[in-house]
């Protein structure tokens, strides 16, 4: 029975990915399938979501810098956000229900209020995982939206207390040696080297994090929270959470799988699951209007708004908490649980073309945007003719060697600020951009650019990239890196001018610089 769960997931995962869909769609799509099929869930399906969810939250807080939770645009837009949603989600339901909709006409103001309140959360598992498939976390958008996604959590801590009655133990208070004992946690993270024991010492780390909160009658997740942000300055931090990537994919499958045996739709619920699914559009306009008067800048109002909109796992949780207090009827818990599903669907397709659509869409994005303190980009090209885009190791290899050959005519581009700023203290010329941006183009001279490179292996980034160059009217060549040959294939065809498979070139310079040691040079082997 196990095999045939791996096997169903796998079919629908599969096929949403030959529709490019996100496979999340998929494991959604095939939790309901089974439910309606009468398929009863494994026992540990829940153990494995939760633990998927936990390594999540662990991985979010290694990538975050704890000092931009209090950027106004993040703690003051969450709190904003919620707030005015409860407010005008709940007028919007109660409008509705005057209509005389099924479901919604017998409630009362508390009711909606906290149905309200339940959608105003935006799902901290759908959103990393379409940043960390984009590589955006630690784009400026990227990191907008995983403050706020925090901030919520930690309102999400604050609900459950209050509604549970669940009072933190005394000995919470002895958390705070947690900031001694990490030079602790450093020097087990040094220690573990960089085989297999790293992905059990992060696994280990994020579940006694989550271990720890529940001790103390504090929220487990947020433990595994806590734990990464702790480790977020490690030199390792980075190599960590990639260690882990697959493991936390792997079990989150648990978690979409099990949303579709949260409970089974009636005919009934489809109007109020409409109006639901409804007014999702108006949670993200008044998302990007409140982002507009904290002053962030347009592009990261677009995408961090649309990015967010959508309805959090944790709606489930608030519903599910209500129905056994008998706050509201249990049918709602299956109506938030479709919210829930066909929200993830609405993000991940239309994210899927965010960055094109801004590009389209950025005067009347610039219309509602505040003056801002400081240009985004005011870094400008100087006498470069050789460009290359993301300055991580293949990037920061290309432009040691180009750089011996052609001088100062070789520039980098890295949306990381702190990654930027450590190859400036290097000698490098480095600035500070989001080349999927269409603002950055907008304000970079082009003209002396012969040659960009696309030192990444994402393929959506590249692929978002060349287009904006496009876009831009950019006439000089493209180059790219691939990881295999299918994509290779694909970015050529893209409109790619080169594309080098990553592992192949790897290889031929491996063999190149060793037959130095024969003293052969270039010259070929005989055999």
């Amino acid at each position: 029975m196990d095999f045939l769960w791996i096997l169903i997931a796998f079919a629908c995962g599969f096929a949403a990915k030959q529709m490019n869909l996100p496979p999340l769609i998929g494991y959604l799509l095939a939790g309901f399938g089974m439910h309606g099929l009468g398929v009863q869930p494994l026992d540990n399906l829940q153990s494995l979501a939760d633990l998927g969810i936990t390594l999540m939250l662990f991985t979010i807080g290694l990538k975050i810098n704890f000092k931009s939770l209090f950027k106004p645009t993040i703690w003051a837009g969450a709190s904003l956000h919620m707030l005015s949603w409860v407010v005008v989600g709940a007028i919007l339901l109660k409008g509705f229900a005057l209509l005389g909709i099924q479901y919604l006409e017998n409630l009362d103001w508390p009711a909606i209020a906290l149905i309200a309140f339940a959608l105003s959360f935006s799902s901290t598992v759908c959103v990393v995982k379409l940043l960390e498939e984009k590589t955006e976390m630690k784009n400026r958008h990227g990191k907008l939206a995983v403050g706020i996604l925090v901030m919520q959590d930690i309102v999400a801590v604050i609900f459950l207390v209050a509604a549970t009655g669940k009072i933190p133990s005394i000995y919470a208070l002895g958390l705070v040696l947690l900031f001694p004992a990490k030079w602790f946690l450093d020097r087990i993270i040094d220690k573990a080297g960089h085989g297999e024991l790293l992905p059990l010492v992060g696994i280990a780390l994020a579940l006694g994090g989550y271990e720890l909160f529940n001790l103390v009658n504090l929220k487990g997740d947020l433990g595994a929270l806590v734990f990464g942000l702790l480790l977020s300055q490690h030199s390792k931090g980075p190599e960590l959470a990639k260690s882990l990537y697959t493991f936390k994919d792997l079990f989150l499958i648990g978690f979409f799988l099990s949303i579709g045996f949260t409970a089974l739709p009636s005919f009934d619920m489809i109007t109020p699951l409409a109006v639901i699914s409804f007014i999702l559009v108006i949670k993200g306009v008044m998302l990007f209007h409140i982002l507009a008067v904290l002053r962030a800048p347009g592009r990261s109002m677009f995408l961090g708004s649309m990015i967010l909109t959508n309805y959090s796992e944790f709606g489930l949780i608030v519903a599910a908490l209500c129905v056994n207090n008998g706050w509201i009827g249990k049918e709602w818990l299956v109506i938030i649980a479709l919210a829930v599903s066909i929200s993830f669907i609405f993000t991940s397709i239309f994210y899927e073309h965010a960055h094109t659509a801004y590009a389209y869409m950025r005067t009347w994005v610039k219309y509602f945007e505040r003056p801002q303190p400081v240009p985004e980009y005011q870094e400008q090209l100087k006498h470069a003719e050789v460009l290359i885009i993301g300055m991580g190791r293949v990037g920061r290899s290309s432009y040691d060697v180009l750089h011996e050959r052609l001088g100062d005519k070789v520039w980098g581009v890295e949306s990381d600020a702190t990654k930027a700023l450590r190859h400036r203290e290097l000698g490098r010329h480095v600035i500070i951009g989001d080349a999927e941006d269409a603002d950055f183009w907008e304000t970079r001279e082009l003209k002396h650019i012969k040659l960009i490179m696309l030192a990444m292996p994402a393929i959506t980034d590249i692929r978002d990239i060349t287009t904006q160059l496009k876009l831009s009217d950019y006439t000089g060549h493209i180059a790219a890196i691939a990881r295999y040959e299918d994509e290779r294939t694909s970015l050529i065809e893209f409109g790619v001018d080169n594309v080098f498979n990553y592992y192949v070139e790897a290889g031929t310079g491996f063999a190149e610089e060793s037959l130095q040691l024969l003293g052969l040079g270039n010259e070929s082997v005989t055999p």
